[in-house]
């Protein structure tokens, strides 16, 4: 008996990887993020087929933004596919939300309003994962976004393929990302947005395409122009190497964040002693910085490489400037009790 198309293939076996690694219990919820387009659609058909497989029940969550007319019907349709894709009975939900402006952009403020409704649904649900359609190419243009705004090793390091969701013990998986697992060795390249297309192509599937792909209003349209322009003058196979050095850089990034840590947990929250902050190595002493900016407020995404080596100025070219102003309203200053760092009041 023929087996499944190649790409359908690889798609099925990019998920049972990263349910081998993730080892969710048996019978427990797995959920897939679906917005209708052949990234997504084509998660929900392999995490479907494979779940079934390994004991696991599956479900669905699409998330309508109301960003653009019509947005209703085709959360609606999304909805009949993976009922369709899914064994009978899986939970398939549909979330609206409304999305405000706010300092991290339209782009930025869809993420935050989406990734809380996936989240409330796991709660909710009692899902011990939730999976989004991230691709290989996402993975490069990630990258290529973090080179161009002059981040750090972190933002170089791209997506990860696990993480915590909301600091619970539910997680957040890209299993489409590929990259070195625990229990295999050597890169594993991951699967491309063309592949997720086959797969919709082959399974007679009818995927969505977000117009919002073609605005130049928005960086990551921007830089998967760039991606392929960079492609035709470098030669096939850049988006991989992006996305593999991403997967290395990851191992020191971790290593650095775990150093950030332990030296969170010896100085405690700002301010901090100037003396303190100075016996740090300045890799560590930046992530400190990114570390607390973040958790008051600011955008990974738009927090630079820049705002984090002026607030190390403050420690090692300190002249009585007065206070940094951080992405999303956060502050950093010094003052008699040292450095300090905090958001909107």
């Amino acid at each position: 008996m023929p087996g499944p198309p190649p790409a359908v293939a690889a798609a099925r076996l990019a998920v049972r990887r990263w349910l081998e690694d993730a080892g969710p219990t048996p019978d427990s919820l797995v959920l897939v993020a679906c917005s209708g387009g052949a990234d997504s659609l084509a998660l929900t058909a392999a995490t479907g087929f494979v779940a079934l497989r390994a004991g696991l029940r599956v479900g669905a969550v699409i998330v309508d933004h109301g960003l653009q007319g019509g947005s209703a019907t085709i959360a609606a349709r999304a909805a009949e596919q993976c009922r369709a894709l899914l064994p009978p009975g899986s939970p398939v939900e549909v979330g609206r939300v409304h999305v405000p402006a706010g300092p991290a952009g339209p782009e930025g403020q869809a993420r935050a309003e989406r990734y809380a409704v996936l989240f409330a649904a796991a709660q909710r649900l009692g899902a011990s994962a939730v999976l989004t359609g991230h691709t290989r190419d996402d993975q490069a243009e990630q990258v290529l976004l973090g080179l161009a705004r002059g981040s750090g090793a972190r933002s170089l390091a791209g997506m990860p393929a696990a993480r915590s969701f909301g600091g619970t013990e539910i997680l957040l998986g890209r299993p489409f990302l590929g990259g070195r697992r625990s229990r295999r060795a050597g890169p594993d390249g991951g699967i491309t947005r063309d592949q997720t297309e086959r797969v919709c192509t082959e399974l007679g599937l009818d995927p969505w395409s977000d117009p919002h792909n073609e605005v130049d209003d928005y960086a990551r349209v921007r830089a998967r122009r760039a991606l392929r322009l960079l492609e035709d003058e470098l030669g096939p196979g850049l988006a991989t190497n992006l996305a593999r050095s991403a997967d290395l850089l990851r191992d020191d990034a971790d290593a650095l964040d775990a150093a950030a840590e332990e030296a969170y947990r010896s100085l405690g929250a700002p301010p901090w002693p100037v003396a303190g902050l100075a016996a740090l190595e300045p890799a560590v002493r930046t992530r400190l910085y990114r570390r607390c900016a973040r958790e008051a407020g600011s955008s990974g995404t738009d927090l630079t490489s820049e705002h984090l080596l002026a607030v190390d100025a403050l420690v090692t070219d300190w002249h009585g400037q007065g206070p940094l102003h951080l992405p999303g309203g956060v502050r950093a200053g010094r003052g008699k009790d040292g450095v300090w760092l905090r958001g909107r009041t």
